[in-house]
């Protein structure tokens, strides 16, 4: 049952829909649930799973309805071994990173400065892919690294104070992402099942390499209950969230799907506030909206490109 379904829904990838409000919807589903992410992952800290355990739980389980596919696209694969030798090193930290960010950081932040990713792609573009750095991407740059100083500002900053590990897996996660859309960019037409699955092995591979470099506490007890929801996180939940940020990225425009993915700020943070006692200061929202700002000139500036989402 599980493999009809999820041939089915990588199937539906390769048709044409008849129009836009399909992927639309998609987009907005994919945003939504990536907003409000976090909090079954917390739940299952609090459940004595730690991030790491509860992140190769999730992907382990995930990838079960991969396995087929990925045999099927091997071929691909030794077409293109060392794009998608570097697709799994990225995409795996770009998951990794946001997962352990949203842990241990504020829900709203960390979304924020993920979102720091359409600049890192600007400077990626200019330095890597030799475009021509214009006025508007130029005003974008500004715009977001003014909202990160103001996000990230701290008195004590030069006193020696250090960013938090959650804002720096916050901000690598977001560099990886946007590294993540250039090599996709690269790979061209491949097989969703192959690109989604090596994502998933960067990002097993690079949860067990924390678990042992780490020295992280033994294997958690996994009751039930944790067991359950971990599995559940998996397949089909993190199947969902891929598949529907993939289906939509494929089918809409640029301009579209990437407005429509800034509802997971909204969803972040009004979740946040519901759930938990977190708050955002005044610099914070600032910063927060120059971030926003920068993102939505980025897009509506861009070429048409294609675009990946957290896979």
């Amino acid at each position: 049952m599980m493999k009809k379904a999820g041939k089915y829904m990588l199937s539906t990838l390769s048709s044409q829909p008849r129009s836009q409000h399909f992927p639309a919807f998609c987009c907005m589903t994919a945003a939504l649930l990536w907003g409000v992410f976090w909090y079954p992952l917390r739940l299952l800290e609090e459940m004595g799973v730690p991030g790491l355990w509860s992140t190769l739980i999730i992907f382990c389980s995930a990838m079960l309805i991969l396995i087929p596919g990925c045999i099927n696209a091997r071929a691909d694969f030794s077409k293109h071994r060392l794009e998608y030798l570097l697709l799994g090193l990225f995409a795996g930290w770009t998951n990794l990173a946001f997962i352990l960010a949203m842990l241990e950081g504020e829900v709203v932040r960390v979304l924020l400065l993920f979102y720091l990713s359409p600049i890192w792609a600007i400077l990626l573009a200019v330095f890597i892919l030799h475009e021509r750095l214009t006025k508007t991407g130029l005003i974008a740059l500004i715009l977001a690294m003014t909202g990160a100083v103001l996000m990230l500002w701290d008195t004590d900053l030069f006193l020696g104070s250090e960013l938090s590990r959650a804002d720096l897996f916050a901000i690598t996660s977001g560099m990886a992402f946007a590294i993540n859309n250039i090599i996709v960019r690269k790979i061209g037409e491949a097989p969703v099942a192959l690109k989604i699955g090596v994502s998933w092995i960067g990002v097993i591979i690079l949860t067990i390499l924390g678990i042992i470099f780490t020295k992280s506490a033994p294997p958690p007890e996994i009751s039930h209950n944790s067991g359950l929801l971990a599995f559940l996180i998996g397949f089909p939940t993190m199947f969902v969230l891929t598949w529907t940020a993939q289906y939509g990225v494929t089918y809409l425009p640029i301009q579209r799907s990437s407005v429509i993915f800034l509802l997971e700020i909204i969803a972040g943070a009004v979740s946040a506030a519901w759930l938990t006692n977190e708050t955002v200061g005044d610099f914070e929202y600032i910063g927060g909206f120059l971030i926003v700002s920068a993102g939505l000139i980025s897009v509506f500036k861009r070429k048409k490109h294609d675009l990946a989402y957290k896979i």
